[in-house]
């Protein structure tokens, strides 16, 4: 069940649009925003609240890559794999990530701090390979080294 902050939020949403269904996205921005994640019940909550069905809410959360169907950690590390970032270090960057969480591609940390998800692409080519840390994107991280990219992740407790 949608709570009451959730359903003010997504009436608000409905304003701006002269279809229900157009305010899919944001309605399941809003219950992530809440949640961290949007569960079965809630994508049933939303085709409620949209006038839709189950199924379409369902089919526009899988295909948008950051709306997040199962449980994730506090912070969500999002390395760029596109052809840009992977000719400019990725790999290796990928590689120190898990190295430093312990964690693979689609695992959470133990302590529920992190999870790491690749991403098609992070629109920052030019400054490749980077990563998206929750809303903060990284750039130009082909020579990051350990005690660097450790900082950067105590940015995020």
């Amino acid at each position: 069940m949608l709570t009451p902050d959730e359903l003010r939020e997504i009436e608000h949403e409905l304003s701006h649009y002269a279809q229900p269904q157009a305010a899919t996205i944001e309605a399941l921005k809003i219950v992530q925003k809440h949640r961290g994640w949007v569960s079965d019940e809630a994508v049933a909550d939303i085709a409620t609240a949209l006038n839709s069905t189950p199924a379409t809410v369902d089919a526009v959360a899988s295909f948008y890559n950051l709306i997040y169907r199962k449980p994730v950690g506090r912070h969500v590390i999002h390395v760029c794999d596109s052809v840009s970032c992977w000719i400019m270090g990725q790999t290796r960057l990928s590689e120190l990530l898990k190295a430093r969480l312990g964690i693979d591609y689609g695992q959470t940390t133990p302590d529920g701090r992190f999870t790491l998800l690749p991403i098609c692409c992070l629109g920052t080519c030019d400054r490749a390979p980077a990563m998206l840390i929750g809303s903060d994107t990284h750039r130009d991280l082909e020579s990051v080294d350990a005690a660097r990219l450790d900082a950067l992740l105590e940015r995020y407790p």
